[in-house]
């Protein structure tokens, strides 16, 4: 890619998105196009064509999805598929037909099936089943990585799928009903800090920054009180608080901070070719080309316990902690196997122990 070269960000508001777009800005890249959900609806394929009739980009970083934590996935099973097949179908097919030079297609390490082999290679996919709870969104990513690999196969075009493990850092999603994991713990356990001090001021521009099912900073203690109690956060008879966690906490995951997410993927589309990545994904004596995707993660693990722990020694949070496991655990385990793209160069620079602490810091001060 030049300086110069018209890239589209697709989705270049949200975590994901945004850490690239960050990225390349910051290495020099001048000219960027992004469009909110307002300007542009990817759901809509004459609204896709006419764009890239209109801007004719040159490269192509298709970060924009629906997505969400077990929560979400659970509720919003057909939203999932549905709106995913659609931008994914929309951006990539437009891609093609408008001769873009690359296009970085994102998805996750939910693909996997529950019970691969740990750590697991891009040669697990599609060796056993899906996790149930996120099986709709991990069905319409594989069909967008194997959109990407079809394309590139039959008319020789360099798509890219990465699939970063779980992501976390600025401009993540803070929504009690809707986000990942760790922002989700982030806030459960500063609400709770808040409501263990009685610190009135901090929980109500909290409810301001980011309102829980239309409670804001300006309703009632008793409604706020109410919705804290319902996403788990509430006050005991000691006078302590405490915080309620789905599940038993033995999960293990992986976590990766988003710009260096950032990095990497500016990396492959500055240094990698599908060529390269094909070479290493010729299945041992055999002619077929398949699982071509990458993995982007750390290699790296920790159970939701020690998570929780973590978050509440960088937030200063000595309240309970409670696991309610009536509710689903989700993959036991998912940690990815880098290996992949330790080989084409790049390896990450963030531990979660600093990440915790930069996205609490980012998160108090947005």
């Amino acid at each position: 890619m030049k300086k110069e070269s018209k890239i589209y960000i697709a989705g270049h508001q949200g975590l994901v998105g945004s850490a690239i777009w960050r990225d390349l800005q910051t290495k020099g890249y001048s000219n960027l196009i992004g469009r909110t959900h307002k300007e542009l609806d990817l759901l809509d394929g004459a609204d896709v064509r006419a764009f890239f009739d209109a801007e004719q980009p040159e490269y192509v970083v298709l970060a924009a999805a629906f997505v969400g934590g077990i929560m979400a996935n659970s509720i919003y099973r057909a939203d999932f598929i549905y709106k995913n097949l659609q931008i994914q179908q929309n951006v990539i097919g437009e891609s093609y037909l408008h001769g873009v030079k690359k296009l970085l297609f994102l998805g996750s390490t939910c693909i996997y099936p529950r019970e691969a082999p740990q750590p697991m290679t891009e040669d697990v996919l599609l060796t056993s089943a899906l996790e149930y709870t996120n099986e709709p969104y991990a069905i319409a990513k594989i069909a967008g990585l194997k959109m990407c690999e079809s394309f590139n196969l039959q008319y020789g075009t360099n798509f890219i799928a990465v699939m970063p493990t779980n992501l976390y850092g600025p401009n993540d999603n803070f929504n009690l009903e809707t986000s990942h994991v760790l922002p989700a713990i982030i806030r459960k356990v500063h609400l709770a800090k808040c409501l263990m001090q009685n610190d009135w001021c901090s929980i109500r521009a909290d409810f301001d920054r980011y309102p829980v099912e239309g409670i804001t900073g300006k309703s009632s203690e008793s409604l706020i009180c109410e919705k804290l109690s319902k996403y788990g956060i509430r006050k005991v008879a000691s006078g302590a608080a405490e915080v309620e966690i789905w599940g038993t906490g033995k999960p293990l995951r992986e976590f990766l901070w988003s710009e260096d997410m950032a990095a990497a993927c500016v990396y492959l589309m500055e240094q990698v070719n599908f060529e390269d990545v094909r070479k290493l994904s010729v299945q041992a004596g055999s002619n077929e080309v398949r699982n071509c995707h990458i993995n982007i993660g750390t290699g790296k693990e920790l159970s939701i316990a020690e998570l929780v722990t973590l978050v509440a020694d960088k937030v200063g949070y000595v309240g309970g902690v409670v696991y309610n496991d009536s509710k689903p655990d989700g993959t036991l385990r998912k940690l990815t196997d880098p290996s992949k793209l330790h080989a084409l160069g790049w390896k990450h620079t963030v531990e979660i122990a600093e990440g915790v602490q930069k996205l609490y810091a980012w998160y108090k001060d947005y």
